[in-house]
């Protein structure tokens, strides 16, 4: 009989596959990512936190935590009753063992936020968006993706048998083009981001749906950076554009703005949540939210239904970092979202830029391809209502000091 072991007494087989993501690691697409590392946080998410190794708390511009309500008093009351009252979670599947009542109650907020007939929870976005579109379309349909769209509506789109077209980033008239080209599709379905999760920029929503309408298409968006963030009152890239009711798919996230635990959801008509329920994968096999969360995402949308100041503090702050920063003379890509994207454009200079941040106390995120496009590397900076002026104000100046020390030319307003 054979030694399955080596020498070092591990098994064959262990050593092979140690030896092939050995090989993997190496492969050109991933040593373009910068290093990947997971800071280790020691605090609460806020303005700012405490990492493991490090004395002094850090400027935190990288969470999405965009209203301040990973701890906001409120939420964690309303998720600690929940507990007392119904325990962690269902410990299942929704239909194997039932589902709570505030399941249903935060589904039915949900759909009256949008102005959608009903809506479905999930563990994620991603498993809504995973989840969503092999659930009803067919080898005769079509999904036109714009080419920036989020990688799990990517996967979602990889994993349904309709025909894929991807058309050129926000570029309508290439979108037209390849509507016009699948005029004899049964049914067509336009996909997009809301907001873009790397730079910021909205969605054109209302030309679309006009496109939709047009070429007799449904429109899916994917608010996870909009929900609770953009908007008079919050309902996102919808209310943004003018286009509320027009779209008629909607999937966001209970982890960004409202909460910051988990959590993602589909609303649209109730023909199509019932599907969902019945041939979601994501949302058949996995067990269901937990309670604590379920009900801190409730009462972070009746924040927002009675009218919430956060939204108008996350505005000012935002305009404020965009203002510093423009006159300092960084490059920022056009938007007025609080998710700001400063170009750097080389990789190396981007990863320099973050570290030197880092050593002046501020938390930001360097992005380079294939997160972006090649040229296209960015500090991520993500503005929050819990951020202070002051915050504001020093962050802008942790940049200057920061590009002065990497060599990083700047272009300042006289």
């Amino acid at each position: 009989m054979s030694d399955p072991t080596n020498q070092n007494g591990q098994r064959r087989a262990i050593r092979a596959l140690k030896e092939r993501v050995n090989k993997q690691l190496s492969n050109t697409k991933i040593t373009d990512y910068k290093q990947m590392h997971e800071q280790t946080l020691i605090s609460s998410q806020g303005a700012r936190v405490l990492i493991e190794g490090r004395k002094e708390p850090l400027l935190n511009f990288s969470s999405n935590n965009y209203l301040g309500l990973a701890t906001s008093p409120e939420l964690l009351k309303a998720s600690s009753a929940a507990i007392d009252e119904r325990g962690l979670g269902a410990a299942s599947a929704r239909f194997i063992c039932g589902t709570f009542d505030i399941h249903r109650e935060l589904e039915g907020q949900i759909a009256r936020f949008h102005n959608q007939e009903a809506a479905i929870l999930y563990a994620s976005c991603f498993d809504a968006n995973v989840g969503l579109f092999d659930a009803f379309l067919t080898a005769d349909d079509v999904v036109l993706s714009d080419s920036l769209n989020h990688a799990s509506i990517i996967d979602g789109i990889r994993l349904c048998r309709a025909k894929r077209l991807i058309y050129n980033h926000l570029d309508l008239q290439d979108l037209e083009d390849k509507l016009a080209s699948c005029k004899d599709a049964n049914l067509k379905l336009i996909a997009t981001d809301g907001v873009f999760s790397m730079n910021g920029e909205v969605a054109p929503l209302r030309e679309i749906c006009n496109l939709a309408e047009k070429y007799e298409a449904l429109v899916f968006i994917d608010e996870c950076h909009a929900t609770g963030i953009i908007g008079k009152t919050g309902r996102g890239s919808e209310e943004y554009c003018d286009t509320i009711c027009r779209v008629d798919i909607i999937n966001s996230s209970l982890g960004k703005a409202l909460g910051g635990a988990s959590g993602g959801y589909t609303t649209g008509c109730k023909e199509l949540i019932d599907l969902l329920r019945q041939k979601s994968r994501p949302y058949i096999f996995s067990s269901t939210l937990s309670s604590s969360v379920v009900a801190a995402a409730s009462k972070a949308f009746d924040m927002l239904l009675k009218g919430c100041p956060l939204l108008k503090t996350l505005h000012e702050n935002a305009r404020a970092f965009r203002k510093g920063m423009l006159e300092a003379g960084f490059e920022l890509i056009p938007s007025d979202h609080p998710l700001i994207a400063v170009l750097t454009k080389e990789r190396d200079t981007a990863e320099r830029l973050e570290r030197a941040m880092l050593d002046e106390n501020v938390l930001v995120s360097a992005m380079s391809f294939p997160v972006v496009p090649k040229g296209q590397a960015r500090i991520r900076v993500v503005i929050s209502a819990c951020h202070s002026p002051a915050d504001v104000r020093a962050c802008v100046d942790a940049f200057v000091v920061a590009a002065n020390r990497i060599g990083l030319e700047l272009n300042a307003r006289r």
